[in-house]
Parts: structure tokens; sequence; C-alpha cells
């Protein structure tokens, strides 16, 4: 497997910076997980990409880095596939849009408009700090969303339906920001939002996806190593990026 580290955190709102600094903490952790909890090692090819707004290079995962890189992956995505899907888990609809190019908080609002993906193609899990606006603007355009509210004590439901819906897809996109997690599990990050995902429900989530033959990319934003505590966020990226293959 393929595995691209994009140090970027330019597209973040947050003056101080750190994201940038999770793609090499992350990947040196992932030797440390010895194997997925399907006792199966695989092994990363790791390469970087900076320059990955003007020559993004193909991997089957990559690793930001602030959430606005997933506008330049998927971008990049969209140009092999016919009917594309999205699932996106995430604490925020990334909706929010107030600046001319795409942030952290609105790279999803430009997918949209630029009409790089269908909105009735999107799933949004695990949200539970929206603005009024994105999500009149999400059901305005009938994105899926499934907020904490919904998913809690109804996790194999709601994911028996999100599978079924990406079998309506030609491929998927897989966004993990690690916010979704309840700040418990993974301290280090930007916006620490209570009542989300434990880290054990996620990884249901994706041992579940991972089984979508459809399932092209993958990323995996928003660690802050300079906000997390004994590396438990970083470690627990590692241990996604093993579980997803």
């Amino acid at each position: 497997m393929r595995l691209m580290k994009i140090p970027y955190s330019d597209g973040s709102l947050n003056e101080n910076k750190g994201c940038e600094k999770a793609p090499n903490q992350v990947a040196k952790l992932i030797d440390e997980v010895w194997s997925n909890e399907n006792h199966k090692n695989v092994e990363f090819e790791i390469g970087e990409n900076i320059d990955f707004k003007n020559n993004l290079k193909k991997a089957d995962i990559y690793l930001g880095g602030d959430h606005s890189i997933t506008y330049w992956t998927f971008k990049e995505f969209v140009k092999e596939q016919k009917n594309p899907g999205i699932i996106i888990f995430d604490a925020h609809p990334d909706l929010f849009n107030e600046f001319k190019e795409p942030t952290h908080g609105d790279w999803l609002y430009f997918l949209i408009e630029e009409k790089l993906i269908k909105p009735e193609n999107i799933i949004i899990i695990g949200l539970r700090n929206s603005h009024v606006k994105e999500i009149g603007y999400a059901l305005k355009n009938k994105i899926k969303l499934y907020p904490m509210n919904k998913i809690f004590n109804n996790i194999e439901n709601v994911c028996d339906t999100i599978m079924e819906l990406a079998m309506g897809f030609d491929s998927v996109y897989l966004s993990l920001d690690i916010d979704v997690l309840d700040p418990a599990f993974a301290p280090g990050t930007d916006y620490l939002e209570p009542g989300g995902l434990s880290s054990r429900e996620l990884i249901y989530f994706i041992k579940r996806l991972k089984m979508l033959k459809k399932l092209k990319k993958v990323d995996l934003v928003e660690i802050n190593p300079d906000k997390d505590i004994n590396d438990m966020t970083s470690k627990l990226g590692a241990k996604i990026i093993k579980e997803l293959y």
C-alpha cells in the first residue's frame, strides 16, 4: 500500500499551526502497530508530497495535514471516476464559506459549488457542532447527515445504511477527520468537540467500510502533535491506518 504524507496546515483557520507535523509523527509510529486486528501486517510504501496542489502523487492513503487537503486530493480523484461518492467522518460539516480559497472549514463547499461531487453523493458522519447556515445548505442540497445524536446506540444500523448507500456509487473516497472522535480518545487536534465517537466505534466503522470493493482512496487529517498527550492521537492515527487494509 502506498501512503503519501502531505505536511500542510496553511488551510487551517487556527493561528497555532501543528497539523503539518502529523504526517511524520504518525508515519513514525506505524511500525509500532505490529498487525491489524485481523492479524495481518500491511507493509506501506511511504512518500512525501510537498507540491501536492500542482503535482499530486498517487497513493492509497493521504496523511495530512489539515482537512483542506481533501479538496485537492478529491479533485484529482474525480478525474478518473464517473459517479464518485465521499464518506466523511467529521465533527463539523465544513460548509461554512467565508474565503476565496478552500480552507479546512469549507473545502466541501468548494467541491460542491465547483460541481466536482454531487451533493446527494456526500455522507457525513459524527456531526455535533454545526452552524445553522451549514445545516441549511446541507439540507437544501440533500447531503446525507448522520449526527452523533442519530448514531448513538444505533451504530450497526447506521453503518448498514451507509454501506447500502455506498453501493450506489461507482467509487468511494473516505475522509477521516480525527475530531470525529471524542477528545477523550483523540486530544491532539485543534477543535475539541465533546460527545464524539469512541476509538472503538470508529474502528468498527472502518472495519466495515473497508469491505467495500468500491473504496478507492482514504485520507486521515487534523491530527496536531503539538496538542497531543503522550502521542495518544498520533498512535491512534497509526492504528487507524493499519486497520484500513
